[in-house]
């Protein structure tokens, strides 16, 4: 008898293959022992009949560096099926780490990743120096899913060079060796790789740039070959000019990235997103990685399931929020904040008062002050969630359908649904106002899904959800474009990213491989709009996101989640490259 038995359910494999219907699988322990049509009975069976049955999804772009040191939920990422997650990246963690360093790190983190500093300083235990340490207290923690680590370039410079690394001045010959043998220990530890940052928009929060931004060739390709010579290990980049702020970097960071994959043997993977003033730069970076991969060398751009920008809401960020009419209404809950702002006088106040100083910024704050007025980039979110508007949910059109002015438009629309409502602005991959590039991105045989940030960014986005928008958007509701074959998505976040990452006993359903499954209710599953929480230690903030229709999610055999609820259950463990 199984120790657990999923029946009829139609079986997504994560190879690619067709879906197969009516098969059960038999787990004993943390492993599948059996597939086929019928494996025997089970202590506990979990009826998958009209639902699918995939591996659990593999995210290999968080950041719960610190959050794992105080939290075995990991959300908001494991309410979406996500049953390993790799962190460290963008070059921003918490190892090593002298004890002077603390308080710089926390600041690197807040300032690149949005997580609350307070949060940051009170839950982390600070309970290692080395990155050997680091997965030491790891190895320690019971989680709903499986953590993996990188090694990242902020905290690695600043524990060698001290304040010249966090000012990036240039490294010595013997900065770069000690880097190098540091990042080996990390190797031989158990990293899963090494990261870096070199885009101008990573900055800590005094302003400066990630420690590693401006580093020279010299410094990356040494520390790659330290890497390499574990045999094992991915290099991440966040390279330069990924937000479209400098056209030249991004051709000379390929260049750099495919000459560096050659030398190391090793995959080098880079994000990549569509920016807004070379729309379709990405595609020349993304042949240029093609043919890189031709040519046998492992250069793999990270694409997003969904643009990448910020929520505006009573909860998050808006422009009324700073101005002096809003501060009687700051200690109410959204709701009464929503019944506040019907009163017409009030109204005029802050709009008047919210005008005067978007426009004191236009010339100081030029960046600032385009993202409070591009109302045409404005879109309302719903709920359900839609993260491909049409234009006619922007501010801008809904003003104009409706004879109002798009400041008093936003006002009104920021109160709805008593305050919960969300307006989505993206940045990047949403240039022509539709999916289309995303889905070029996310169908390139040269890419691999990530950048859903778990962890991060936890007041302006939520975009770990991104699994389930994955389902839901790409393989069952799109009306703009072509969609996605599920078995594609399914093995686009399970077997791809598992095989970038080395991990061979999971991303697919196969006897022998670990017990990692999701059961979902494919035709009920909904993805909700976020909504502000207070729960990070010292009463910090974030956005969680939930989702109906996951009926199980199994970690290592146990089920961790269960009708879109934590069991309780903890078998997520520290996992070693």
């Amino acid at each position: 008898m199984h120790d657990l038995v999923i029946r009829n359910g139609s079986i997504v494999d994560g190879t690619g293959a067709t879906p197969r219907s009516g098969c059960d699988i038999g787990i004993d322990g943390s492993t599948i022992t059996a597939m086929g049509d019928d494996v025997g009975p089970g202590r506990r069976e979990i009826d998958a009949t009209g639902m699918i049955v995939t591996p659990g999804f593999v995210d290999i772009h968080t950041h719960y560096d610190g959050q794992a040191t105080w939290d075995g939920d990991l959300a908001p990422s494991t309410p979406h099926g996500v049953t390993t997650v790799v962190m460290g990246n963008c070059g921003v963690g918490f190892a090593p780490a002298k004890p002077d360093e603390h308080d710089f790190l926390i600041e690197l983190m807040e300032g690149v990743e949005d997580i609350p500093g307070a949060a940051l300083s009170e839950g982390i235990s600070w309970n290692w120096e080395t990155f050997p340490d680091y997965l030491d207290e790891l190895e320690r923690g019971e989680y709903a899913a499986d953590v993996a680590a990188m090694i990242a370039h902020g905290p690695l410079r600043t524990y060698v060079m001290g304040r010249r690394g966090a000012d990036n001045e240039p490294a010595s010959s013997d900065d770069i060796a000690e880097m190098a043998a540091l990042v080996a220990e990390a190797m031989e530890a158990g990293a899963m790789g090494f990261s870096t940052s070199r885009t101008i928009g990573h900055r800590a929060m005094n302003g400066e740039p990630v420690p590693g931004t401006f580093a020279a060739e010299d410094e990356l390709f040494t520390i790659g070959r330290a890497m390499a010579r574990s045999g094992k290990g991915v290099f991440e980049v966040a390279p330069a000019g990924l937000a479209g702020e400098d056209l030249v970097a991004p051709r000379k960071e390929i260049d750099w990235i495919c000459r560096l994959a050659d030398d190391i043997g090793r995959p080098v993977t880079w994000l990549m997103l569509q920016n807004l003033v070379e729309p379709d730069e990405w595609k020349q970076l993304m042949e240029l990685s093609q043919e890189a991969q031709d040519a046998g060398h492992r250069v793999v751009p990270q694409v997003a399931g969904r643009p990448f920008g910020i929520l505006i809401g009573l909860s998050t960020k808006h422009r009324f929020k700073d101005v002096p009419s809003f501060a009687p209404l700051r200690d109410m809950t959204f709701a009464e904040q929503a019944e506040a702002m019907a009163d017409p006088e009030l109204k005029a106040r802050l709009i008047a008062e919210s005008n005067a100083a978007v426009e004191a910024i236009r010339e100081t704050e030029p960046l600032s002050y385009q993202v409070v007025t591009g109302y045409d980039r404005q879109y309302l979110l719903g709920d359900p969630v839609d993260y491909e508007p049409t234009a006619d949910r922007s501010i801008a059109a809904l003003a104009g359908a409706n004879g109002t002015d798009p400041v008093e438009e936003l006002y009104e629309r920021l109160r709805e649904r008593d305050g919960r409502a969300m307006i989505m602005m993206p940045f990047l991959g949403y240039a022509h106002g539709n999916g289309d590039a995303l889905h070029e991105m996310l169908t390139h045989p040269a890419a691999v899904l990530g950048l859903a940030d778990g962890g991060a960014h936890a007041n302006f986005i939520c975009d770990a959800s991104t699994p389930t928008w994955m389902l839901t958007h790409w393989v069952r509701d799109r009306t703009r474009g072509p969609r996605l074959a599920i078995e594609d998505v399914v093995r686009k976040m399970t077997a791809d990213t598992a095989a970038l990452f080395g991990f061979v006993d999971r991303g697919v359903l196969e006897v022998g491989k670990r017990a990692d499954v999701n059961v979902i209710d494919l035709d009920r599953l909904t993805l909700r709009e976020p909504h502000l929480v207070a729960d990070l230690p010292a009463g910090g903030t974030r956005l969680l996101q939930e989702a109906e229709g996951y009926v199980a999610t199994i970690v290592g055999g146990q089920v961790t989640r269960e009708h879109d609820e934590f069991t309780g259950a903890r078998p997520g463990r520290l996992v070693r490259g």
